[in-house]
């Protein structure tokens, strides 16, 4: 029988062993260690390779917690994460530094994500491509005390499942990277993002956790990729999420048969896909199942709510395919955010909102003629507000009226668009846009126009073919467009509001 020692022997120990692996045991530890993340947090995804704020776009959507995706090697046999595997990219102060500052300073924070299905399918996963435990370990270290955060995700997914060998690096520079967190008195959580089925993850899923569990690393969260099921089947995602779920908290209770039933679906995330998912129409998640999915993820007190990705969370492509900058579905911009916000602990549900929806979306009119759309508001939370209307993006030679300038929420107003033989012709995005005591939301209508004579676009016309960098502009539809970064077979008008083409108007 073995004495047990005492706590201060235990922490020398550790600070021992941590240092004879080679990782540093020094930096920004102790009083400096971030804060830790919330019981029960949102994260959603931010794709960190579009060259947008994550701290901009955080403020406007409301989502105080971000998950980065993603950081990886820009190469096979390579030991050094890069953000999205760009070597200008470099974990460092440089990069998303200050905008990381300023979640933080604004009580949120991110959770920077290894991995992800590029990654995964070319070798470039960190513990797939570096065969060194302790470089990656060391690179783990490196993103914590860079960034001052509080948990670190593995999206594992596709080739990197089946790598038994680098699932077993992995755990073990994981194991290393806690025993040097705890060295050093910081909180460190760490969560495997996973695919799965609708009763619970694969068994090459169970097998990565079952390692982890031999090597002795902590898995703090398991969260389910719950989309992309491409079993052909219908589905109502909802169900399908809870299903999931429940499957993995078996799985989780023969893992960890210690753990009481609360302390289990306190291990437990789930990640979503709003609208449609890339296996098409038959796997699209509502917010009708978004408030569904709240609901229960509030009453089993999960750990982890989010969803692929914040720059899908608006209706910029109603009936496209799964993008990753539109959701596919009719929506307002954040929706989803607004829905699954609350789930942050001491968050709490806006009192009052509305939405605003333009019914049709789209009309065509001969230069000359009358459009009109019905401007429907409705109540989303709490009671009727005053709701005041506005419009904007007419083109010139369009003249834009309201029946009502002003509406309570729950009522309509007529919007009619009167054009004149001056008029430009193409399509035109008119914006109409609702102000009440709660925020402001907006609605898009479309608006095509042929026989004008007005406008003459000068920029090149777009070509699906031609490669276009940041900030060269085309014309195409009536409209000027300007490429917010690197881009090719991208048509403008498809991407969405927060996609690679900014509509600099008509022409």
């Amino acid at each position: 029988m073995r004495r047990i020692p005492s706590l201060r022997a235990a922490f020398t120990a550790a600070v021992t062993a941590v240092a004879a692996l080679g990782l540093a045991v020094t930096g920004a530890g102790g009083a400096s260690a971030a804060t830790p993340l919330p019981a029960h947090v949102f994260a959603p995804y931010f794709e960190a390779w579009t060259g947008q704020s994550p701290a901009a776009m955080a403020a406007e959507s409301g989502a105080k917690h971000l998950t980065m995706a993603f950081i990886q090697t820009d190469r096979k046999g390579s030991c050094t994460p890069l953000w999205n595997g760009n070597t200008g990219m470099p974990i460092s102060p440089a990069t998303f530094g200050a905008d990381i500052r300023t979640i933080q300073g604004r009580g949120g924070d991110v959770i920077p994500s290894f991995g992800g299905y590029t990654a995964d399918t070319t070798g470039t996963e960190i513990a797939d491509s570096c065969t060194d435990v302790q470089q990656i370990a060391a690179a783990y270290e490196k993103v914590v005390t860079t960034y001052d955060i509080s948990r670190l995700d593995m999206d594992i997914e596709v080739d990197a499942l089946d790598n038994t060998a680098g699932i077993d690096r992995r755990n073990k520079a994981i194991k290393l990277v806690q025993d040097w967190a705890a060295a050093n008195g910081r909180k460190l959580e760490i969560s495997y993002t996973l695919p799965t089925t609708t009763r619970g993850p694969a068994a090459n899923g169970v097998a990565l956790l079952r390692n982890a569990v031999s090597n002795g690393a902590r898995v703090d969260v398991v969260n389910l990729m719950t989309f992309d099921y491409y079993d052909n089947a219908t589905h109502n995602m909802a169900n399908d999420t809870e299903t999931a779920a429940q499957g993995l908290h078996d799985q989780l209770a023969r893992l960890y048969p210690d753990k009481s039933d609360a302390q289990l679906w306190g291990m437990i995330g789930v990640t979503e896909m709003p609208g449609v998912d890339d296996f098409g129409p038959a796997e699209t998640f509502t917010l009708a199942n978004a408030r569904q999915v709240y609901g229960w993820a509030t009453a089993k007190k999960i750990n982890t709510l989010s969803f692929w990705a914040l720059q899908r969370d608006n209706g910029g492509c109603p009936g496209g395919p799964a993008s990753d900058n539109c959701s596919g579905i009719e929506q307002q911009t954040w929706d989803f955010t607004r829905i699954f916000a609350p789930f942050t602990s001491g968050s709490s549900t806006p009192q009052n909102d509305f939405s605003v929806t333009a019914a049709p979306a789209t009309g065509s009119v001969t230069a000359g003629g009358t459009a009109t759309t019905t401007v429907q508001t409705a109540v989303t939370a709490g009671a009727a507000q005053k709701v005041n209307l506005t419009v904007n993006g007419v083109p010139a030679g369009v003249t834009a009226s309201l029946s009502a300038d002003s509406v309570k929420a729950g009522g309509s107003a007529t919007l009619t668009l009167a054009t004149t033989a001056a008029a430009p012709s193409g399509t035109h995005r008119i914006t109409v846009t609702g102000t009440g005591p709660s925020g402001s939301h907006s609605a898009t209508y479309a608006l095509t126009i042929t026989g004008g004579s007005g406008g003459q676009c000068t920029a090149a016309p777009w070509a699906a073919g031609t490669v276009y960098t940041a900030g060269q502009q085309v014309s195409h539809k009536g409209h000027t467009w300007k490429a917010k970064w690197w881009t090719t077979g991208e048509e403008p008008g498809s991407t969405g509001e927060w996609g690679v083409w900014q509509d600099l108007g008509s022409c």
